[in-house]
């Protein structure tokens, strides 16, 4: 009898363009629902997915996407208009976009999860000290239970929405220690 091809149970990996509208599906119903607005744009999810798909972190089941992260190189210790849409190659600080799971995962745990192995991944990356984000602030709680830190109010604003700024230290770079998983 010949093997049967199954896919793994869990799977994480970097997304590709060719995820972007399983990415901006999940995303549309996550945020719209919640505040009208998606971080990401699907032409955004594209644009990032494909200058910067390291950045991005997917958690599939049984081949389907249930969660993911995508973040972006950025360059100084604020953020600011420029960097919801722009990837500084050179930046030392990974602004995280956005964080979603899909309706019917939510509330097992998976974003922490995601959000643990996602800064994991980051202390291999030894041109990288600090990610960055901006939340809504009912958000802030979560994000603290991950180790990020309130910067203070953010400069940006859409529409109505503000957001808080945080900010997580990716310390001691385990790129430098054995058996690190890097």
């Amino acid at each position: 009898m010949g093997r049967r091809h199954t896919l793994p149970a869990s799977e994480f990996r970097s997304l590709s363009p060719e995820d972007a509208i399983s990415v901006f599906e999940i995303e549309r119903e996550a945020f719209i629902s919640v505040s009208g607005e998606c971080p990401l744009h699907l032409d955004e999810v594209r644009h990032f997915l494909t200058l910067c798909p390291e950045l991005s972190l997917g958690w599939f089941e049984e081949g389907r996407l249930v969660a993911f992260i995508i973040g972006s190189l950025w360059d100084q210790e604020r953020l600011n208009e420029d960097a919801l849409t722009l990837h500084k190659p050179h930046g030392n600080f990974v602004h995280i976009h956005v964080l979603a799971v899909h309706r019917t995962f939510r509330q097992q745990g998976k974003g922490s999860i995601l959000m643990w192995r996602y800064l994991q991944y980051l202390r291999c990356l030894p041109h990288v000290h600090r990610a960055v984000l901006m939340c809504e602030d009912f958000l802030v709680p979560f994000y603290q239970k991950s180790g990020f830190k309130v910067q203070g109010p953010c400069a940006i604003t859409v529409g109505p929405l503000t957001f808080m700024e945080m900010f997580y230290l990716v310390q001691g770079h385990a790129f430098m220690r054995r058996n690190s998983g890097c």
